[in-house]
């Protein structure tokens, strides 16, 4: 299909920053990509709009895909729950009273804190910490943009540096494949001083966090009128803290406990998409029995809040369900291996990291997932470490650093989707204020993938 497989990307990305309606942008991807495969099958066009709806259908024959699905529901109903039990506000009030989180600065750092903590799962690292700071930023005045930036650069880049997780487990997995010489462990611990991206952003959410200076986009959000939905004037007089930090801690707990389990004893092994499941959905039942126990709500009432909670979300939940239909859409059509393939069989060495690295970013860029540009560049990069003898931690790195760096840039990642869940933040307001940050962490990623390269290469 060749440089047409590009098509329905650039449609989704053109519509997202000239419409502005992430859902129709998707949706005209994946007609695109389905009017592009009709094409390809020698079919009628007249079957794209059948096609289109099958892709979407298909989306739901991945019980991994099912399982987001139903997760992103689960922390509508969660959140509906903190908010009406007045946990937010009282964490907030004991928060202050303990002195932690007056500032502007401690509240980020703790916000930050929070998610490497948490860096056992990048959508729970984003939840937490977005659900624990939302009612702090807003009481000290602080955009949910800045929110948004601080817990989505933060999860990512921790997960990919830290490995403990499913995410070291998957690249492991792939490493694994390649036959690639010495142990697969040691060249995946190897990368971590390499992966520049996540090292150069985490610096970079650190110098916000501390000095508390924002520029671009976030500088004009944070000089407007922030909202106040979620921390009522007065704290209901029965309610705690407790009614918020104790189902978040049911869900922290609970996650690492059910990665355990999946992985049969080894958390590296654990299933991510059914543990972040359990946990959220354990963290629901925590959340409603405290609710109904303390005697405020009836049981009519919080399934009625549940449910209003779970439709709050629903627009986010319909944009992750149609990023997984267009990435599974794209991958039939070959966009991830054409873009690779740009990359070309002749470029000097001290350019192949570089490359990588950008190629990568494209590729997450346009496709919306990081662990699908994985899937495609390490088989790719692997062949030309072995007959070409070069240093395997630095291009691997390269590839996992581009993969991040582009799903931070794009309007159609389903992670750049829950960040703007977990933060209250408008979606393409989210893409708009974190894309200055992100494209300055990118090129001194650049930079440092062109030294490098000069000095092992």
């Amino acid at each position: 299909m060749s440089w047409m497989s590009v098509l329905p990307p650039l449609v989704a990305i053109l519509v997202v920053f000239w419409r502005k309606e992430v859902i129709v942008a998707l949706l005209l991807a994946i007609m695109t990509s389905e009017l592009l495969l009709t094409l390809q099958g020698g079919e009628s066009v007249l079957l794209t709009f059948v096609a289109t709806i099958e892709r979407i259908v298909a989306v739901f024959g991945s019980a991994s895909n099912t399982r987001i699905l139903v997760f992103s529901l689960m922390v509508g109903a969660l959140l509906a729950y903190i908010r009406e039990s007045g946990g937010v506000a009282a964490t907030v009030e004991a928060l202050l009273a303990r002195g932690l989180g007056k500032t502007k600065r401690s509240a980020s750092l703790m916000t930050v804190f929070t998610g490497i903590f948490v860096f056992i799962e990048s959508n729970l690292s984003v939840l937490t910490a977005g659900i624990l700071s939302r009612g702090l930023f807003e009481k000290l005045g602080m955009s949910r943009a800045r929110l948004a930036y601080l817990i989505d650069s933060t999860s990512a880049p921790v997960c990919i540096l830290i490995l403990l997780n499913g995410w070291g487990a998957y690249v492991l997995g792939m490493i694994e494949q390649q036959g690639l010489p010495g142990s697969s462990v040691s060249t995946l611990w190897a990368t971590i001083p390499y992966n520049f991206y996540a090292l150069v952003t985490l610096s970079i959410v650190f110098y916000t966090a501390f000095s508390g200076k924002v520029y671009g986009p976030m500088r004009t959000v944070e000089q407007q009128p922030q909202p106040h939905q979620d921390i009522p004037e007065h704290v209901p007089s029965n309610s705690k803290a407790r009614y918020m930090l104790v189902p978040l801690a049911v869900m922290v707990f609970g996650m690492v406990a059910f990665m355990f389990g999946t992985g049969d004893g080894d958390i590296t092994q654990g299933d991510g998409s059914k543990s972040v499941l359990y946990a959220t959905a354990l963290a629901c039942v925590v959340a409603y029995i405290m609710l109904l126990m303390s005697r405020r709500k009836s049981h009519q009432q919080l399934v009625d809040i549940g449910f209003k909670g779970m439709s709050e979300l629903l627009p986010l939940v319909s944009i992750v369900l149609l990023s997984l239909a267009l990435g599974s859409s794209l991958r039939e059509l070959g966009t991830g291996i054409f873009l690779a393939n740009l990359v070309g069989d002749f470029l000097p060495l001290y350019l192949i990291a570089p490359m990588l690295f950008l190629t990568g970013a494209l590729i997450s860029f346009t496709t919306g997932t990081s662990w699908g540009t994985f899937a495609i560049l390490i088989p790719i990069a692997a062949p030309m470490i072995i007959a070409l003898d070069l240093p395997a931690p630095l291009l691997l790195a390269a590839v996992l650093g581009g993969g991040v760096f582009g799903d931070h840039c794009s309007p159609i990642s389903d992670t750049t989707a829950v960040s703007a869940l977990a933060s209250g933040c408008d979606l393409l307001e989210h893409v708009r204020t974190q894309l200055p940050y992100a494209l300055t962490a990118g090129g001194v990623t650049l930079v440092l993938y062109v030294i490098a390269s000069f000095i092992m290469i």
